[in-house]
């Protein structure tokens, strides 16, 4: 099923053929004509069951004893087929906000997961006929779609590589979009954005994670802490080489190292201690 235009004419237009069939019923009867004047008077009544005023950013479905004759989009008065049902469809842009859905990330973590859905209707015939509840069909295929999204991806990825949940919201959303598209187009419905609302591990799991979190970007900051740590112990040794301020040996250089790595790496205040005498 594919939305085509019904025929229509401007309502105005109608309502004055509808008004000169009324005059000419009129007339008839007077003329003492009573066929006629049920004749015109007929036609009248018959053609203001055509008649349909059509809201802004709405259509009309018109169908004629069943069978699908076309949508009206122009907003305004029309006079359209007589004798027909008109089901209005709102084109309006429509928000769905999905539930905090439970699921599994690919990692079997318990994760709570919602997303917001911004569609809007582009094909009335399909929405009305392709579909039993168009709005419905939107709200279990969008949760769906979350919930295998969900399914794909980890919640966070400690290793740095690969999409995850949280660090790649704007690509997840995207996938989402594109996901959704292809389960609604069925039922003439355009998705205009996704993005998700919420996301959290689930509460049985969030204490265990959230001390994974942290023991992660403990080790993260150690590796930063070592490779600048290591960086400045090369530039002093090397600037003390070329400007000759102090000969070293390789035993001076690995203790100058070692105090040097002691101090910059230590998570507390190092106390330093004096050598009055000899290394040796």
């Amino acid at each position: 099923m594919t939305e085509k235009s019904v025929w229509k004419i401007n309502g105005f237009i109608g309502m004055l053929a509808i008004l000169l069939l009324v005059a000419l019923g009129a007339g008839a009867a007077a003329l003492q004509i009573i066929w006629a004047a049920l004749v015109f008077w007929f036609f009248a009544i018959v053609l203001i069951t055509g008649l349909t005023i059509i809201p802004p950013n709405k259509t009309k479905v018109v169908t004629f004893f069943g069978r699908y004759s076309g949508s009206a989009r122009d907003n305004g008065i029309y006079l359209t087929i007589p004798l027909t049902t008109r089901r209005t469809v709102s084109l309006r842009v429509r928000n769905f906000n999905s539930q905090k859905l439970k699921v599994n990330d690919v990692e079997g973590n318990p994760i709570e997961i919602a997303a917001v859905v911004v569609f809007k209707v582009v094909d009335s015939a399909k929405a009305l006929f392709d579909v039993d509840n168009y709005r419905q069909f939107v709200e279990i295929q969008s949760e769906t779609a979350v919930r295998h999204i969900a399914s794909q991806y980890p919640y966070d990825n400690f290793e740095e590589e690969g999409f995850s949940l949280r660090s790649n919201g704007a690509e997840i959303s995207k996938l989402l979009k594109e996901e959704l598209q292809e389960r609604l187009v069925l039922a003439g419905v355009e998705v205009i954005e996704t993005r998700l609302t919420h996301l959290a591990y689930s509460t049985e799991v969030a204490q265990a994670m959230l001390q994974r979190q942290q023991a992660s970007a403990i080790i993260s900051a150690r590796q930063k802490i070592v490779e600048g740590a290591v960086g400045m112990a090369q530039m002093a040794i090397q600037r003390l080489e070329d400007e000759h301020v102090l000969e070293l040996d390789e035993e001076r250089k690995v203790n100058m190292v070692n105090n040097l790595m002691v101090a910059i790496v230590s998570d507390k205040a190092t106390q330093p201690v004096i050598n009055t005498g000899s290394l040796y």
